[in-house]
């Protein structure tokens, strides 16, 4: 299924049947503030076990990261964070980061395979309407495309056409991003940056 849906004001209907969709094992294609994402519901083993398929990574050694709302729940997921750290993440999010954070023992036992976990709030009114209706964090990755054409990573329609048949429901958000967020590892006391993409890093460098 493609879904139209608008970011200034996402259909709440739409929206609840995203969600609906996750609950029962879907995996969703969906517009971040970056590439767009493809994801389904962090504490649905069946589901986690069809994007592996999907992203062609295995369990242990994927990467996903956690789509939230904001910071309120972090400590679900993660161990206490210092106040650097914390007001880090507070003056850049929502925006264009992965945060990789110390986990907690909380993080579900099926994907509790690292010490660690990324943490995403991306700056797009849909992803985060979806993450707060579902009252969890998507487990995510970014859409791979077989092609090299920017246009499959930005079109929804086209990403509609390559992944109609093996997702549950594809969400037109308008054009996407081509470029990945940036990874910031905040680990150990230490704050080092993994990747540069989107968001600017200049100010940890």
């Amino acid at each position: 299924m493609l879904l139209k849906l608008y970011e200034n004001n996402p259909n709440k209907r739409h929206i609840n049947q995203v969600v609906d969709c996750l609950k029962n094992g879907g995996v969703i294609i969906y517009p971040t503030d970056t590439i767009y994402g493809i994801g389904c519901d962090l504490y649905h083993t069946k589901a986690l076990e069809r994007l592996c398929l999907l992203t062609n990574k295995k369990r242990e050694k994927s990467n996903f990261s956690f789509i939230c709302y904001d910071l309120k729940n972090l400590s679900d997921y993660t161990l206490p964070l210092n106040n650097t750290v914390f007001k880090l993440m507070k003056e850049v999010l929502p925006g264009p980061y992965t945060f990789v954070l110390e986990a907690n023992s909380n993080v579900p036992k099926h994907i509790q395979k690292k010490k660690t976990v990324g943490i995403r709030v991306p700056d797009n009114n849909i992803a985060r309407a979806i993450v707060e209706e579902l009252g969890n964090p998507i487990l995510n990755a970014s859409l791979k495309i077989k092609d090299d054409f920017l246009e499959y990573y930005t079109d929804p329609e086209l990403i509609y056409e390559q992944y109609h048949d093996l997702v549950d429901i594809v969400i037109d958000g308008g054009a996407g991003d081509f470029n990945p967020s940036s990874v910031i590892r905040c680990v150990d006391n230490e704050i080092s940056v993994i990747r540069k993409g989107k968001g600017d890093v200049s100010f940890i460098e």
